[in-house]
């Protein structure tokens, strides 16, 4: 290998320290050394701060060329890479130099980047963010205990006593991927459960949802009455409000709860089910109930306010209420929901 990097020097000069440094991290895979280790070894390699961040427990490893903890005070990342394992992100490794990179930086993320994934696929759990099924579903079940419930949590990588939030997601999206948005540098876990996705996190930001996913968040706490939450808020999403806060819905919450032959028997859920039919009809009476403006649904559709004025007296017929009053907003309001939440 020396002799090769010698020859192969003569015509690149670059080629010789890109092959040293893949001599050194196959040195130290070899050595089975530790996370705090890779990352001191490629400090002193680099000679600038070096960091290592798993995504799914929020660890974050920065070690600066002396081999001690870099002090919290450090120039910003200059380069990074991100760590993968079975094709899924689960983690970024950089460096922190002033300045621009030099030659071989580039090099030195790609093996240590390789490393990383290597040394937590070794030492496991592997820390991917989908997770076994069966043990996200022994979280959120009503019929298991507190110990199988702890015990699965550990083998999940939750830390002890954590305060756990599940978000139940429809999209067409990976479940990783939209775990590692909503909650970067956080323990997650995610696990496809019939026809919903679960996602299991200490922590969520509802404002980093990728667009085309629909999802509910449930409280913290008890996982199992979070998941119920979960799916209730997930119930009440729509193209205009795509995620859903369970807290956020309060006294609407209640409405989950009507049998579903009662919300089919109601009047005005049967008035909303014949209008339907209109597509056109139904975006207009969507928007105003919204709104609650004439000019605020006509700007949303992009029509004229006395084109959607005229259309909505005609819904108000349709429907047997007067949407002018606030009485009968309320009502068309009420009836529209409760008419998504047949999952028409």
């Amino acid at each position: 290998m020396e002799a090769l990097a010698a020859r192969l020097s003569h015509l690149d000069p670059d080629v010789e320290g890109a092959i040293r440094v893949v001599m050194f991290y196959d040195t130290l895979m070899r050595r089975r050394v530790d996370l705090p280790a890779l990352a001191r070894a490629t400090a002193g390699l680099a000679e600038c701060v070096a960091g290592i961040r798993l995504h799914s427990t929020g660890r974050t490893i920065r070690m600066a060329p002396d081999g001690r903890e870099a002090a919290p005070t450090a120039a910003p990342a200059s380069i990074t890479e991100a760590v993968t394992l079975d094709d899924e992100e689960i983690g970024t490794v950089w460096l922190e130099r002033e300045g621009t990179p030099v030659a071989l930086d580039e090099a030195v993320l790609d093996r240590l980047a390789i490393a990383v994934a290597t040394v937590v696929e070794r030492y496991g759990p592997a820390r991917t963010t989908m997770a076994d099924p069966a043990l996200v579903e022994l979280v959120i079940s009503a019929a298991g205990d507190d110990a199988a419930r702890s015990r699965a949590l550990r083998l999940l990588g939750f830390p002890a006593d954590a305060p756990i939030r599940v978000v139940a997601v429809r999209s067409g999206l990976p479940l990783e991927k939209i775990g590692n948005l909503i909650c970067p540098g956080r323990p997650v876990k995610a696990a496809s459960l019939t026809d919903v996705g679960i996602i299991l996190a200490t922590a969520v930001d509802p404002d980093r949802f990728p667009e085309d996913v629909r999802a509910g968040i449930g409280e913290t706490g008890c996982p199992h009455r979070s998941w119920q939450d979960a799916r209730t808020a997930l119930r009440f999403t729509t193209a205009r409000r795509p995620v859903i806060h369970y807290g956020d819905l309060g006294a609407l919450a209640l409405l989950a709860r009507i049998p579903e032959e009662d919300t089919r028997a109601n009047a005005d859920v049967v008035a909303i089910t014949k209008l339907a039919a209109d597509p056109e009809d139904l975006r207009t009476l969507d928007a105003y109930c919204a709104t609650g403006s004439v000019r605020q649904a006509a700007d949303s559709l992009h029509l004229h306010h006395s084109s959607v004025a005229r259309r909505l007296t005609q819904i108000g017929k349709s429907l047997g209420v007067d949407l002018t009053d606030p009485l009968g907003l309320t009502r068309a309001r009420l009836a529209l929901t409760a008419w998504r939440l047949l999952g028409e």
